[in-house]
């Protein structure tokens, strides 16, 4: 129950820090994006905040040897890039560019204002239903260190 109720607590965080900081905005995404003409900087204010309570989340996590709600860490440990990584990350990179919009903040506005998002939220998943098509040509899953079984 302890790790539903963190999970419910974190997504609910998660979810007020992209609305409070305009990541689930798609037009300051966007402009964001836009280096060459009005670019907004202020989300890598965001973008900088977050690397470092991940970095420090991280450090703590691996000094203490264990999370605090699970019996030992999973950190994977796979390191080689593969066509479908590739392939995966330009298809994101697209859609976040086209639309300014990544599945976090997606889903986030989604419970918000359904209209425009609503969209994206059902292309995104047909393309995480049709990606199970696309053979894995000698991909091996992604071994994890310390994953609990």
């Amino acid at each position: 129950m302890a790790k539903i109720a963190s999970a419910c607590a974190a997504g609910l965080l998660f979810g007020l820090g992209l609305l409070v900081s305009g990541m689930a905005n798609p037009a300051k995404v966007l402009a964001f994006l836009d280096v060459t003409g009005r670019w907004d900087p202020s989300l890598a204010l965001v973008m900088a905040g977050a690397v470092a309570v991940s970095a420090a989340g991280d450090w703590v996590a691996r000094r203490r040897g264990r999370p605090v709600l699970a019996s030992q860490l999973a950190i994977p440990t796979r390191r080689d890039l593969d066509p479908r990584l590739i392939a995966g990350a330009a298809v994101f990179g697209l859609g976040w560019g086209l639309a300014g919009l990544c599945p976090g903040p997606a889903l986030t506005i989604l419970t918000v204002v359904p209209g425009p998002a609503a969209t994206f939220v059902a292309a995104m998943v047909i393309g995480m239903l049709l990606v199970r098509l696309v053979p894995s040509a000698g991909s091996k899953p992604a071994a994890v260190q310390g994953a609990d079984a």
